[in-house]
């Protein structure tokens, strides 16, 4: 595959969980255990970004998040990534792509949270993100109603899976998408770095 690409054999299920992760925190690490386990993923992958294109702010230096990714989600299932450095990648779709050509016969899921699934329509290509790949969503606090409001998922409304199938997601072609509820930590990157928490973490930096 190359330095720094992960591993990966023809008939795995990777979940992709992508992000700037500034901080990854442990409501990070509780979405990527419950996805394994809800979605039958052999692994999962996180893609920490170099940025958001929505977002204004740029984050911490990519290698603090990376760092702080590993302190926070050490588990031999999840391999944390800066795989869009390697790919030359910035948009969730191109990243898809690029990953299903380099690995030929692994299954990919892309993971996010209810509140991702609500502003999904501003994503660049959501569309053919929704045909590339099946999709497993995780219903956050207070999230899951909006979620099953928003526009991805009124389009895609006849390509959802019934909660008795969502652990076989990875099985199913695109457009398949899954949301399964359950017990969340409400905690954001956003909260800690308005508490100052992530800039102690970095000794002070940012």
């Amino acid at each position: 595959m190359g330095p720094g690409y992960p591993i990966a054999t023809k008939g795995m299920v990777i979940g992709l969980l992508g992000g700037s992760f500034d901080p990854a925190h442990r409501g990070h690490a509780h979405l990527t255990r419950e996805a394994m386990k809800r979605f039958g993923l052999d692994r999962v992958w996180w893609l920490v970004s170099p940025g958001n294109p929505l977002k204004p702010r740029q984050p911490a230096p990519l290698a603090d998040r990376m760092a702080q990714a590993r302190k926070v989600m050490d588990h031999p299932r999840v391999k944390i990534t800066d795989i869009e450095v390697l790919l030359g990648t910035r948009y969730t779709a191109a990243t898809i792509s690029a990953l299903q050509a380099r690995y030929p016969g692994v299954r990919f899921v892309w993971l996010m949270g209810a509140d991702n699934l609500r502003q999904f329509h501003l994503w660049d290509r959501w569309q053919d993100i929704m045909r590339m790949v099946p999709i497993g969503v995780l219903a956050r606090p207070g999230s899951r109603t909006s979620a099953r409001l928003s526009k991805a998922a009124e389009c895609f409304a006849q390509s959802r899976l019934s909660p008795s199938a969502a652990h076989r997601l990875g099985e199913y072609t695109a457009p398949a998408w899954a949301m399964v509820n359950m017990p969340m930590i409400d905690q954001s990157s956003s909260a800690i770095r308005a508490q100052g928490g992530w800039a102690m973490q970095k000794g002070g930096k940012g």
